[in-house]
């Protein structure tokens, strides 16, 4: 019987820690972040090559017109559901003569 008990209180214990069936939380991790950006391939990779003195800005936020570079679409993202994303800006350093 105390095995019964310990058993019951260990299980509604660890139920305060799973998250609401309707939570942000849980919506966030299976909604699809890429909604538009060629959709058929099994994943979606970039590769790009930086000169000296180069400077590049990618979209994190999957909206861009303009992907993987960023036209500023984060910000009407953002805008509207309260995000905070922004682009990754990469750049090089010019080479010194």
């Amino acid at each position: 019987m105390k095995t019964f008990f310990a058993l019951a209180s260990l299980c509604a214990s660890a139920s305060a820690f799973a998250p609401a069936a309707h939570s942000a939380v849980e919506t966030r991790l299976f909604d699809k972040i890429n909604t538009k950006i060629d959709l058929d391939s099994p994943k979606v990779a970039t590769m790009d090559k930086l000169s000296n003195g180069d400077k590049k800005v990618y979209c994190r936020c999957w909206q861009s017109g303009t992907f993987p570079l960023c036209d500023g679409s984060h910000m009407a993202h953002n805008k509207e559901t309260g995000d905070n994303v922004g682009p990754l800006i990469v750049s090089v350093a010019k080479a010194e003569e």
